[in-house]
């Protein structure tokens, strides 16, 4: 409320609707309507996208070189300033759009105020968001290819590593260390490539489509659309201005991300934990306890996981400021940025906290390999066995070894340390053969089809993904 007692903010009508409107908006309405202490993060896209623009309007002729010449060299001055943090931001301009546009008017007269032509802050904000979301894209997909290098290091290194392969967290078949942490490898190739196959799709300029229905300004908008590396302009101005699915894209694929790698994140903290005791952090990703001395909490491990509700939350929330709005542009679409720009903080984040922890931590090897040989985690070896060596039906052979596996247990010893004579009372074609698959090295070993655990398998792969990964041309 002004000192008038109205509503209205005080000063005067803004400058760029100025002609339509006698008064200023209510103080209520100027806060929820300013969006600059979000988007000032666009200052770069929209500097960049404000040259392409003036340079195509004096190549067409709609503005002087001279005015170009101004406006450029303005511009970059107004990105100094905001690069040594002298820039003052105002809410009075309200976005980063006006702001800049303010600032270069004082510093360069009228030129300013001729960049406007030929162009809207609808499209003007689409062409910077997207050139923001292709740069996030661009660098979630460095940072998984980082994570990707850290995990294929740590398979090469324990590709022989023989651990407890789980199902419904019970131990299951023996695996190796490198062999699990290759599957992490391939996931987040499938997740690096979504971010690629987003970035193809989201690289159309929407410059130049104006409000919604285009400009009778003779512009070149494949000229623009080329200065800002976009493959070429966007079809249809309605769609230019209206679509934000790049984003969400972007966001599923961010959302997908942060699902994996709470997944590695929870394995983690249960591998850290003194009843798995697989794997030690240092103190370099390790927090302790305020009143628990013997305390050694994987804090890292569990706020990664805990990211993907921030990173999905933020993909369902533009999803439905998105779902229900008619062409073209509305206002509700000022909130696209807050959600995108938190989840690509966290994920960025993540992504490096992660890749920290898997060069940082240290597999106890002689814990791992007990706990795989525990749990009768070699009984499908036993069946494997009786198929082969005699010729039993699969179906046949599983209740055999499970009858074992009962009988095992109830004398309180491992599959390997049962006596023959009391297999064979199960089943009497049983040989000493059997005890030679009985051993997790024999049983990884063993598993040698493509894709399986077996130890050659597992450093081909981490061979093939370390050359793959150090020769491929990062974008």
């Amino acid at each position: 409320m002004t000192d008038d007692g109205s509503t209205k903010a005080p000063g005067a009508t803004n400058a760029m609707w100025g002609g339509r409107f006698s008064a200023g908006p209510a103080a209520v309405m100027a806060e929820i309507n300013a969006s600059i202490d979000v988007d000032r993060r666009l200052w770069r896209e929209d500097i960049a996208g404000s040259k392409a623009h003036a340079a195509m309007l004096a190549a067409v002729g709609v503005i002087s070189v001279e005015d170009f010449r101004a406006i450029d060299a303005g511009l970059d001055a107004v990105a100094a300033e905001i690069e040594s943090g002298r820039f003052a931001f105002s809410k009075t301009h309200e976005d980063i759009h006006l702001n800049i546009e303010a600032r270069l008017k004082e510093l360069i007269g009228e030129p300013a105020s001729r960049l406007h032509a030929a162009r809207s802050r609808n499209d003007q904000v689409a062409t910077d968001f997207r050139l923001w979301v292709r740069r996030a894209c661009d660098e979630t997909a460095a940072a998984v290819r980082d994570l990707q290098q850290a995990l294929a290091e740590r398979e090469r290194e324990h590709a022989a590593t023989v651990m407890t392969g789980y199902t419904h967290l019970q131990p299951a078949q023996p695996i190796t260390f490198g062999h699990h942490l290759l599957a992490y490898v391939e996931m987040l190739a499938r997740d690096r490539s979504r971010f690629i196959d987003a970035r193809a799709r989201l690289n159309e300029c929407p410059l130049g489509a104006a409000a919604l229905a285009g400009t009778s300004f003779p512009i070149d908008r494949s000229r623009t659309a080329a200065a800002l590396g976009f493959d070429r302009p966007t079809a249809n101005s309605l769609d230019s201005v209206s679509a934000r699915d790049f984003a969400l894209e972007a966001l599923a694929a961010a959302s997908i991300l942060a699902s994996h790698l709470s997944r590695l994140a929870e394995e983690i903290v249960l591998w850290t934990s003194p009843h798995f005791g697989f794997v030690r952090l240092s103190d370099a990703f390790s927090t302790g306890s305020s009143i628990m001395p013997q305390k050694r909490n994987p804090d890292a491990a569990e706020l990664c996981r805990a990211k993907v509700g921030r990173i999905a939350g933020s993909f369902i929330s533009l999803l439905m400021v998105m779902k229900g709005l008619p062409l073209a542009y509305s206002k509700d679409m000022q909130e696209d940025k807050a959600a995108t720009f938190q989840a690509f903080d966290d994920l960025a984040l993540a992504l490096a906290a992660m890749a920290g922890m898997v060069r940082d931590m240290s597999p106890d090897a002689a814990r791992m390999r007990a706990a795989a040989s525990a749990g009768f985690s070699t009984a499908t070896d036993l069946a494997d066995w009786l198929v082969r060596a005699l010729a039993m039906p699969f179906r046949d052979a599983h209740h055999v070894a499970g009858r074992i596996v009962a009988l095992a247990e109830k004398k309180g010893v491992r599959l390997d340390e049962m006596r023959l004579e009391d297999m064979r009372h199960v089943e009497p074609r049983i040989d000493e053969r059997a005890f030679g698959v009985l051993g997790v090295d024999a049983s990884v070993a063993s598993r040698d089809s493509f894709g399986g655990t077996a130890p050659d398998n597992v450093r081909a792969a981490a061979d093939a993904w370390l050359e793959k990964l150090q020769t491929e041309k990062p974008r």
